[in-house]
């Protein structure tokens, strides 16, 4: 199936000043984001109140929210463990109900099981703690020790997989997407916890797979069509894989939009940080990894130690 002939001949390279200064100016519009407003970090980060509830009968997780909030528990995170009769509510510690600080302990527990049990399906509370800030410090502190693990194996990976220029265009590729995201949640100040850095670290992933896919056509395209110049070499092979990014694409954002739509609010931020993931890291990797190699000046010598060994490996086995 192919939304675009492969012979296609779209000038991307054209447009490349035009794509990578506004790629740049996100990016630093991003970074002075984090500068400035930086993070709402959640629950699991700052710490706060878990009270854990047992009903009689299954629950809807978002009607429990509903009636949370119209009792003034503003920003309760509301999850099902177990069975679908057990959810677990979390409050910030700044939390309050009424005007008045949230109650921790029994009392809170108390008046979060009021508002959130019904009539017919009463509950009882199986646990209700406060997390002190430094739990939440821990989970930040893990949290940043995931990121640069991912981060440093990617890196480790492209740069094994690729030449020098090929490696250092889609390590930055990657990071402006990452970037990207990042600068999203500092600029709507939408909560930021675990689940938003898992879609985060999922978004590096998906980003470098379409990168590689561009490139690894770019390299073929250099060793057999070596009589072309390299901006039509880029542009031709962004052409031939674009049919394939922009389907794998929309594959992809039809699915997180649906966990965006129906997967209720404890995963929203992830899906929300990933659809905002695959709609740049498409458009990263049409407008911006190969306009950045031919920036940086990628030609036929770049490719050319690997064609020498096997052409001195041939001619070693010629008699």
């Amino acid at each position: 199936m192919e939304l675009f002939p492969s012979n296609s001949n779209i000038n991307f390279m054209r447009l490349r000043h035009v794509t990578l200064g506004l790629t740049a100016f996100i990016c630093v519009a991003a970074l002075v984001l984090l500068a400035t407003k930086g993070f709402n970090y959640a629950l699991d980060f700052t710490g706060g109140t878990a009270t854990e509830i047992k009903f009689e009968q299954p629950v809807d997780v978002e009607q429990v929210r509903t009636r949370l909030e119209a009792a003034g528990f503003e920003g309760a995170v509301v999850q099902t463990f177990g069975s679908g009769n057990d959810i677990v509510v979390r409050l910030q510690p700044e939390a309050a109900v009424d005007g008045e600080p949230a109650m921790t302990g029994e009392q809170g527990g108390a008046a979060i099981l009021a508002a959130s049990q019904t009539a017919d399906n009463p509950g009882v509370v199986l646990r209700s703690d406060f997390v002190g800030p430094q739990i939440g410090n821990e989970l930040a502190i893990n949290g940043v020790y995931a990121a640069l693990f991912v981060a440093f194996g990617f890196l480790a990976y492209i740069w094994a997989r690729f030449e020098f220029k090929f490696a250092i265009a889609a390590i930055i590729t990657t990071l402006t997407d990452v970037l990207v995201v990042c600068g999203w949640f500092a600029l709507t100040g939408h909560d930021f916890d675990l689940t938003v850095l898992a879609g985060i670290l999922s978004v590096m992933g998906f980003s470098i797979n379409d990168t590689i896919v561009v490139f690894d056509r770019v390299r073929e395209n250099f060793r057999t069509l070596n009589k072309l110049e390299p901006r039509e070499i880029l542009n031709r092979s962004v052409n031939q894989t674009l049919s394939r990014t922009i389907i794998t694409s929309f594959v992809a954002f039809l699915t997180i939009l649906a966990l965006y739509l129906y997967g209720g609010a404890s995963l929203k931020g992830m899906a929300e940080a990933q659809l905002i993931g695959v709609v740049f890291g498409t458009l990263s990797s049409i407008f911006v990894a190969c306009p950045l190699l031919l920036a940086m000046g990628v030609n036929k010598q770049d490719l050319m130690p690997k064609a020498r060994d096997d052409i001195e490996a041939e001619l070693a086995r010629r008699p």
